[in-house]
């Protein structure tokens, strides 16, 4: 069994994880917000303030770790996390990994998928950040992000999702997914599986973008890991209501599989470039987008619908645990 798991300050053993939102952002942002210097230059105090913030209200509800898995070109930030995290006790997990091709930085890793390199390079970018940390912080990833588009998984996403089980061999590391808009679990994770990775160590996220349980059953069916992890995020990219999803989930639960499923909110705390701001119908839509949502809504609605608290527990403390320390069951 892995004995430690790295986060942004240091490795710790299983019996210090505890329960653990599986996909949360500190900050984020959509390529290009780089060049937008004049009016949407960086605040470092201000993304301190809003992490710190977020990663109370987290831990008022019992948290000890999340994962943020912000793609390497949409603000990843290791050293604020580390900030954070040395300011509030939160424990975060980082990751290395790039952006579906549809809002990610595509031109770079594109015009190197036509020299040839792109491959080689993103495996080498893996496994320099998963084994010797990202760019001379030393501070270690423990996941590799991949992502796709809505209804299909580009030439230029596959490059990632094939380097990453090719990563995942060497090194053990778990594979964090995006999936766009309710589409491509299944065939995500297909792929992954047949150049190598172990499911096991695999989660499929966003699945609660799909109401449809069998949707879901075909990815539970490869031994991967899926996340409800946008509970509160509704109107917007596809997103259905809370309401279907924890109808879905529940039927899921009421089936037997709760020991594959984790739970998150998909929150960004801080955007890079222009602070974002809704208008008033979206804005009220999404007045639930926030990090103890979870925890005062939702989970409140399962049990009202039977779920146990041995059940929740499960979601949110053991298979996280297990995703991470379990050993991978492919040769590394």
């Amino acid at each position: 069994m892995t004995r430690t798991i790295q986060t942004v300050t240091g490795p710790i053993e299983r019996e210090e994880m505890g329960k653990t939102l599986i996909h949360e952002h500190f900050v984020f942002g959509y390529p290009g917000f780089q060049g937008d210097v004049t009016l949407g230059a960086f605040n470092g105090k201000e993304a301190f303030d809003a992490g710190v913030t977020a990663a109370l209200q987290m831990m008022s509800c019992g948290v000890q770790t999340v994962v943020d898995p912000t793609p390497n070109e949409c603000g990843r930030n290791p050293e604020l996390l580390r900030e954070i995290s040395d300011a509030t006790g939160l424990q975060i997990i980082c990751g290395t990994g790039f952006y579906y091709e549809g809002e990610g930085a595509t031109p770079y890793f594109k015009f190197r998928q036509q020299l040839g390199t792109a491959e080689d390079e993103i495996l080498e970018m893996f496994l320099k950040e998963l084994k010797d940390g990202i760019a001379g912080t030393g501070i270690k990833p423990a996941i590799i992000k991949t992502a796709s588009s809505k209804g299909e998984i580009t030439p230029y996403e596959e490059m990632f999702f094939k380097m990453a089980a090719k990563a995942q061999r060497q090194t053990g590391a778990v594979i964090m997914t995006h999936t766009q808009e309710g589409t491509m679990g299944p065939e995500q994770a297909k792929l992954l599986i047949e150049n190598g990775a172990d499911p096991k160590k695999i989660v499929i996220g966003h699945m609660c973008g799909n109401t449809d349980p069998y949707y879901h059953k075909r990815v539970l069916e490869t031994g991967a890991w899926i996340a409800f992890d946008r509970f509160g995020l509704q109107g917007m990219v596809g997103a259905p209501n809370d309401s279907e999803r924890i109808t879905t989930l529940a039927a899921l639960l009421e089936e037997g599989y709760a020991d594959q499923i984790m739970l998150s909110h998909d929150t960004v705390n801080f955007w890079m470039g222009r602070p974002l701001k809704l208008p008033p119908p979206l804005e009220k839509i999404m007045e639930n987008w926030h990090p103890s949502h979870l925890f005062e809504a939702i989970l409140p609605a399962l049990r009202e619908q039977g779920v146990s608290h041995e059940v929740i527990d499960r979601m949110l403390v053991e298979n996280p645990a297990r995703l991470f320390f379990q050993e991978s069951s492919v040769e590394v």
